[in-house]
Order: structure tokens, then sequence, then C-alpha cells
């Protein structure tokens, strides 16, 4: 790719400059194909040449975000607290444990209906939907094909921002705390069940 990119002009490292600077400039995702139109190379060599140039950010306070058909720059999480002081934003914006708790199962399970997620955690979660669709930070995502017809939420390209992540496949992995649990029935016998 980079002889071909050569004979039209730009080295890879002047298109991650200009790739830079427009990300930097905008400060919302911008998609591949609008990259692709102003660097002159397709929206695939973009997004490869995103993917690569994402690593030289690892050692740097800000990380270079590549999703499916976007990509966008970001503070990294753990220079939030210094960001905040700098700026002035007040601390009390983090999501309380119950909207924190139905995101993760939202994300994890998604599309989800509010009542799922409402099973799952065993109380009204009302207040943590409305929360996280204000947030942005989940969506409806069509409607379930039974009676009544909920709504089916979803996890959002916000969503990926906030967090960090490149796609719902940078989640941390679940792993169970008891992946062995023992019963005991009704007359007593002893039942040992791996859970996987």
């Amino acid at each position: 790719m980079q002889e071909e990119n050569e004979i039209i002009g730009q080295s890879d490292d002047e298109m991650k400059k200009v790739i830079e600077a427009v990300l930097f400039a905008s400060g919302d995702p911008i998609s591949y194909e609008k990259l692709s139109e102003v660097l002159g190379i397709t929206a695939g060599e973009v997004k490869k040449l995103c993917r690569e140039f994402s690593k030289e950010y690892e050692n740097r306070g800000i990380m270079l975000l590549c999703y499916d058909t976007s990509c966008q720059l970001c503070t990294k999480e753990a220079y939030e607290e210094e960001i905040k002081d700098a700026l002035g934003i007040r601390k009390n914006g983090a999501l309380s444990n119950s909207s924190l708790e139905a995101l993760a199962i939202i994300a994890y399970n998604q599309p989800v209906t509010r009542a799922y997620v409402e099973q799952v955690r065993g109380v009204d979660s009302s207040y943590a939907f409305n929360v996280l669709l204000t947030r942005e930070l989940i969506e409806v995502r069509g409607k379930l094909d039974v009676p009544g017809r909920p709504n089916l939420y979803a996890t959002t390209k916000n969503f990926l921002r906030v967090f960090g992540l490149s796609s719902l496949e940078d989640l941390p992995k679940l792993e169970l705390m008891f992946p062995e649990a023992s019963f005991k029935t009704v007359d007593g016998e002893q039942i040992t069940m791996n859970i996987e």
C-alpha cells in the first residue's frame, strides 16, 4: 500500500498526519468513507491504516479507537480525574450502580427487552433505562415479535466510545464466580454440577 500511495504523492506517515488532524479537529467519529475521500484511497485501506496507526498511541494520553465503519481520537480513562480538574467538570456525572448493572446486562446479552433486564436484576429498571437512553449509551433496535411488541435495546457507538472499546468483542470476558456448584435434592442426594 505504501508504494501505491507514494505514487499519488502521499506516504503512510503523511496520511496518518492527515487522519490525526481531521480526527482531532472533529472530536466525533469520522467514517472511513469520508477519510478515503480526503486521502484518495479506498475505505478499506483507510481502515487498515487506522488499525496500524492505533498501535502508535499505546504509550500516550490519547487513543485511536477503530470501529466497524469509523474511527475517533479519545482520551484514556486513566487521565479522567486530571481532565475533569483541568476543565472544571463536575465529578457527579458517573453512572449509578443500578445503571451500570443494567448496562452490563444489555451489553452482554443484546438486544434485550426491559423486562429481561428487570428479570435478571430482580427490580424495576425504569430509572436506569431513562438514564442510559438520555446519555445515549443504549438505543431501541427494534421490537420483539411477541404480544405487546416490547422494544429491544442494545448499546450504541457512544457506549463503545465512552468505555474505550473498538467493538463489543473488546468487552471483558465473563468469568463465573462459582464454576462448580453443589446442590442437595429433596431426598438428600448430593449433586455437583460444573457450570460452563
